[in-house]
């Protein structure tokens, strides 16, 4: 039962005999997750369907969470090709093969016809269906998987089924190879493989002053932007690479510098001619159709002088990163000196918060990582070793133009001291041989963190800690609340953990998907799901 907030003081009657007795509780209860379940039942809960599903994952994150409840390994399956999962879909041999993880137990989908070599997946995004529109097709309506295949066909599949529900030819000259999204299921990008300059090409003095294409595309349904070359004649001769993020693309030079322009004020000021996938159009003086064989999509995008800059930046490995609540950037700056730290700074004028310096003062194999909190809560989270810092941006009292980095929580490894780790050794000749570091931070027979990944709809960051003992590497999953840190579930598993291969793990709701590279280019899926036992 819940009480208001607020209370009253005014003595009752003494001669009343029909005196309500008052609440005796004086905080908050919590529903414990029977009373929730009887209370949706009944139809106590909202009606309106946000309420509802806040309502029904709050019930979902107590079961998860609470003692009686295991993560128990329920499946595997080995693969000779990469394996991928995406929101529920678990697919096998570059996309072919298709299974659900929404069962107790995975189940098979669908399998589509076998591929040659030159036709098969190479890359893929789930595009989910729009829910504030009502589409002229139906097949439009629902989720589906946009597969590139290796014989520049771009592909629309039913994710229930596999059926084929459209395919779009895209080019007989340039070979596309990725894809990745520009703003989450609205644009999508796929870009091609990258034309070198041999030494060979220079001498011949063939001109290969372009460094690759990108052709953009609009989803449900699914409309062409256009097609976009990348050229050193435009860009710099030192480009290197580029991506298209958030309506930004961003140009990555070898001499550490980036440069992001927006490709909204590309795409109005240089696009030659508005192509539609499908209809027949003149181009050069030959009629074809947009998206089909041999003609494919032209370039529609010619970039003819400079182009503005939004912003530039040096920095370590090209890497920069974009976000928070106001807007800032983290990057390291290409200077030795400054290796291993990372600084926040403000996008509005380049200034370094308070505290914007982040340096985790760790000695270990591989780097620390920095990122923003995928919750779009403006966060940032900071993972080393053996600690995680979770901080956000606060504007200064001092200044309210100025911004501070404060620390919100930690979460720590759980580490057991080594003694024998921190001696000195001592030579034949009785010389004492000072250690400069005891131990590597991330040392093998440590706990250390390898992964964080978020569960948005049960508000959980997933830690996994991993150590080696003599025989081989265990792993454990720990389950942590996202708004203070706080430490609610150890989740072991159950298969070995080699750090020496590539590891991805998602946490889905009731759901824990462990892929694994093995040795001899073999993959394998380890799948978990909640059992509940009766309390003792």
């Amino acid at each position: 039962m819940e009480c208001s907030s607020s209370m009253s003081f005014v003595q009752p009657p003494q001669k009343s005999v029909d005196l309500v007795r008052p609440h005796a509780k004086s905080r908050p209860t919590r529903k414990n997750v029977s009373m929730s379940i009887i209370s949706r039942r009944y139809g106590i809960f909202s009606k309106d369907a946000g309420t509802l599903l806040r309502k029904n994952m709050k019930i979902l994150r107590q079961i998860v969470l609470q003692d009686t409840t295991n993560f128990t390994k329920v499946w595997a399956m080995h693969s000779k090709s990469p394996i991928a999962y995406e929101s529920g879909r678990i697919y096998f041999e570059n996309y072919r093969c298709c299974y659900s993880s929404c069962p107790s137990k995975p189940q098979f989908l669908y399998e589509l016809p076998k591929r040659t070599k030159a036709e098969k997946l190479e890359d893929a995004l789930l595009c989910q269906c729009p829910l504030s529109e009502a589409l002229s097709k139906p097949s439009d309506q629902n989720p589906c998987l946009l597969a590139l295949a290796a014989d520049n066909w771009l592909y629309r599949f039913s994710i229930k089924t596999g059926e084929q529900l459209q395919k779009v030819y895209l080019s007989p000259h340039h070979k596309f190879r990725y894809l990745g999204w520009d703003v989450s299921q609205e644009t999508f990008y796929i870009k091609s493989v990258q034309n070198k300059q041999t030494p060979l090409v220079r001498q011949a003095g063939v001109d290969q002053s372009t460094l690759l294409y990108l052709a953009v595309f609009k989803v449900v349904p699914l409309e062409l932007v256009g097609v976009l070359e990348i050229s050193r004649r435009v860009f710099g001769c030192s480009v290197v690479d580029v991506i298209l993020s958030q309506g930004v693309l961003a140009v990555s030079y070898s001499s550490k510098v980036v440069k992001l322009y927006s490709f909204e004020n590309i795409v109005q000021k240089y696009t030659t001619k508005k192509l539609v996938l499908g209809e027949r159009c003149e181009w050069n003086g030959v009629w074809a159709t947009i998206g089909e064989p041999p003609f494919g999509i032209p370039v529609n995008i010619s970039i003819s002088d400079d182009i503005p800059v939004l912003f530039e930046m040096s920095c370590f490995n090209n890497g920069i990163q974009i976000g928070g609540h106001p807007w800032h950037y983290i990057f390291t700056p290409n200077n030795k000196r400054h290796q291993g730290t990372h600084h926040i700074c403000s996008l509005q004028d380049g200034s370094l918060a308070k505290n914007g310096i982040q340096d985790m003062n760790c000695c270990s194999l591989e780097s620390d990582w920095i990122y923003f909190h995928p919750d779009d809560s403006g966060r940032i989270i900071h993972v080393g070793p053996s600690t995680i810092n979770v901080l956000k941006i606060l504007k200064t009292q001092e200044c309210c133009s100025q911004s501070e980095v404060v620390p919100e929580f930690s979460i720590t490894a759980h580490r057991v001291n080594n003694q024998t780790a921190s001696k000195d050794s001592v030579t034949s000749s009785g010389r004492v041989v000072k250690r400069r570091y005891h131990q590597l931070d991330d040392d093998p027979g440590q706990e250390t963190f390898r992964m964080v990944e978020y569960e948005d709809e049960l508000d959980l960051l997933a830690v996994v800690e991993v150590m080696n003992t003599e025989e081989e590497g265990k792993a454990h999953v720990c389950l942590h609340d996202n708004q203070t840190g706080m430490f609610k579930k150890k989740v072991p598993l159950v298969e070995s953990w080699d750090v020496t291969y590539s590891h991805k793990l998602f946490f889905d709701l009731e759901t824990i998907i462990h892929i694994e590279q093995k040795k001899h280019n073999q993959f394998c899926c380890h799948v978990y799901k909640i059992t509940c036992r009766r309390p003792d």
